[in-house]
């Protein structure tokens, strides 16, 4: 029974964890302008500290773009895309708990046994993309992906890549195309 409650617990605290580190999209949009009118794009800038970035981010985004029926040019498009790139340190605690009767029991009262406590420390990636209308300057739409950071470029890359495709999902609003 000890060894079940251990592992119960442990389970809990793995999904948990993994959860929090799921990847989070947030999108917004002027919701008076036409879309519709907007075919062409270029790149103002990508802000990033890994220049390696620079082409990942904008290859992801042109893939998206591409398959919406944007067209990209050198200068001059109807949209003029900047991305930014950001990261921070976050913390979760986690508490497990060992022994029999770990957490609260129906009769009131904790249960017997130890807890430890421990601090995950992970870094987060976000990525910001606005679409401003080329004449005007005005921003019309902000994508924002964020996701926990790997050891591993390869998995980064992967991250960023499905990150842009979520973001990018209901681009241009309006269009009906989900």
């Amino acid at each position: 029974m000890k060894a079940k409650n251990v592992f119960a617990t442990l389970s809990m605290v793995a999904l948990l964890t993994a959860a929090s580190f799921a990847q989070k999209v947030k999108t917004d949009y002027d919701h008076n302008a036409n879309f519709s009118q907007y075919k062409t794009y270029s790149w103002e800038t990508v802000k990033t500290r890994n220049q390696l970035n620079i082409d990942r981010i904008k290859n992801a985004v042109d893939a998206e773009l591409t398959a919406k029926g944007f067209t990209q040019v050198p200068s001059g498009g109807s949209l003029s895309l900047v991305a930014m790139e950001a990261t921070k340190n976050q913390q979760t605690l986690n508490t497990v708990y060992n022994g029999m009767g770990g957490g609260w029991r129906w009769r009131g009262g904790f249960g017997g046994g130890d807890a430890t406590t421990y601090v995950d420390n992970y870094k987060v990636g976000t990525l910001v993309l606005d679409a401003f209308d080329s004449q005007s300057k005005k921003l019309l739409w902000r994508g924002s992906a964020s996701n926990t950071l790997s050891d591993k470029a390869d998995k980064n890359i992967k991250n960023l890549n499905k990150g842009v495709k979520k973001m990018l999902k209901d681009f241009p609003p309006g269009s009906g195309k989900k």
